[in-house]
């Protein structure tokens, strides 16, 4: 970095090939770039929408100071997607999490699962969460795929709930327990 020059991304949390850095407002216009690019959101709630900057701008803003992460390659800090974790109870130590990879010469690079990883132990070990659960469309097979290799276990359905791109989608719900979690990626050091 030069000097005087202002660092954009903070590591939180750092894997093998990107690390998480809390979400910036200056990247509003790529985030709704992607979020409105039907290929990349059609996995997403947002793909019956349309995400204005100025919304997103007002996302971004809301969301600074929680749990929601750019994912952020170390080799080029770029910034390639978003995780977070939304609707976390404390009391009953659970929460979702949710992903995306916007960079789209990296799907199926492993980016996805490695933030993820990244983002739930940061849960287990520091947010005290005992069950971290997610949703995801049916016909999002390459995500369930992965989110079972992450040691998650699907665990219900709602039935021809998405109704995408002329046909009927289950909505399938998946969770991972903390030990369950240290099963599959060893205990914190």
């Amino acid at each position: 970095m030069e000097p005087g020059q202002e660092q954009k991304y903070f590591v939180k949390m750092i894997g093998e090939r990107c690390y998480l850095s809390p979400v910036s407002v200056e990247d509003a216009p790529q985030y709704a770039a992607w979020l409105n690019d039907l290929e990349i959101a059609r996995n997403l709630t947002v793909a019956v929408q349309t995400v204005a900057l100025s919304g997103e701008q007002e996302y971004l803003r809301a969301h600074t100071s929680d749990h929601t992460y750019s994912i952020v390659t170390r080799e080029e800090n770029r910034i390639i997607g978003n995780v977070g974790l939304v609707d976390i109870n404390n009391l009953e130590r659970t929460c979702e999490i949710g992903v995306f990879i916007g960079a789209k010469d990296l799907w199926g690079h492993g980016y996805g699962g490695e933030a993820m990883a990244l983002l739930m132990r940061y849960a287990f070990d520091y947010l005290n969460m005992r069950n971290i659960w997610l949703r995801v469309y049916a016909f999002n097979e390459r995500a369930i795929v992965s989110y079972r290799k992450l040691g998650f276990r699907e665990v219900g359905r709602r039935r021809k709930a998405v109704p995408r791109e002329g046909a009927e989608h289950d909505l399938v719900f998946m969770d991972i327990l903390d030990e369950e979690f240290f099963e599959v990626h060893g205990q914190s050091r």
